[in-house]
């Protein structure tokens, strides 16, 4: 049985205690909020393994909170899964830009959830890669083992899987990789995710990285692959 810590950010009562429920049946130590300045103040007090975060709370909404876990040095490791009624792409893209790593849409297949919630969880708690294996550029500096990119000597902070997806096409520079060889390298076999969610990361991606955004070229019809050089 699994003892990580999920905070179940949800106001809507029926939702949160089935969620808290399927949880606990898994083996997870289940914590509740109903607001977003409650959630701050247990994440602050708890600390977390990961953040079940409802999208539309009252006054302080699912973003807002997402944002400001993501300034604060002490809670920005702590990954996010977004629970939301709002399934267009404007929104699930804004949660991915601000630090999201992953959403689920109202309604849910209660399988296909915790599912994802053992997938962020086994993300975030991969063991430290060994020190040679840092990815160096002129411009950009990829760490495993710290989970920490440097652009231009400057850190910049992604989220568990745009940092994955990064590393595994940096790792092999020059090569193309399907969306799904993406999927099946950051999320895991048996993940239950689209081929279209890549392209959500790889967004927040690009406008995170700025001066190395170039390296991640689209293979049109294909997928991505991350250019040797980027005069290329």
């Amino acid at each position: 049985m699994s003892e990580e810590n999920i905070l179940v950010v949800e106001d809507e009562k029926d939702i949160q205690e089935l969620v808290r429920y399927n949880l606990s049946r898994e083996g997870y130590r289940v914590t509740c909020a109903d607001s977003g300045e409650e959630a701050l103040k247990t994440v602050k007090s708890l600390l977390p393994d990961l953040v079940v975060l409802d999208l539309m709370l009252p006054c302080m909404d699912g973003l807002e909170v997402c944002r400001r876990m993501k300034k604060e040095p002490d809670m920005a490791h702590i990954p996010i899964i977004m629970l939301t009624a709002k399934g267009d792409e404007s929104d699930i893209v804004a949660g991915l830009e601000i630090g999201a790593d992953d959403y689920v849409t109202k309604p849910f297949n209660l399988k296909v959830f915790v599912t994802r919630v053992r997938a962020v969880l086994r993300r975030s708690n991969n063991e430290a890669p060994r020190e040679e294996e840092i990815l160096r550029f002129p411009e950009l500096v990829i760490h495993p083992g710290r989970h920490e990119v440097l652009v231009n000597d400057k850190p910049v902070s992604l989220t568990y899987t745009e940092f994955g997806i990064l590393k595994y096409l940096a790792s092999r520079p020059g090569w193309v990789f399907t969306r799904n060889q993406i999927v099946e390298a950051v999320r895991g076999d048996g993940y239950s995710v689209t081929e279209r969610s890549v392209d959500f990361q790889v967004v927040g991606l690009r406008k995170k990285l700025a001066g190395a955004a170039g390296r991640i070229e689209t293979v049109r019809g294909v997928g991505y692959r991350f250019k040797e050089s980027l005069n290329e």
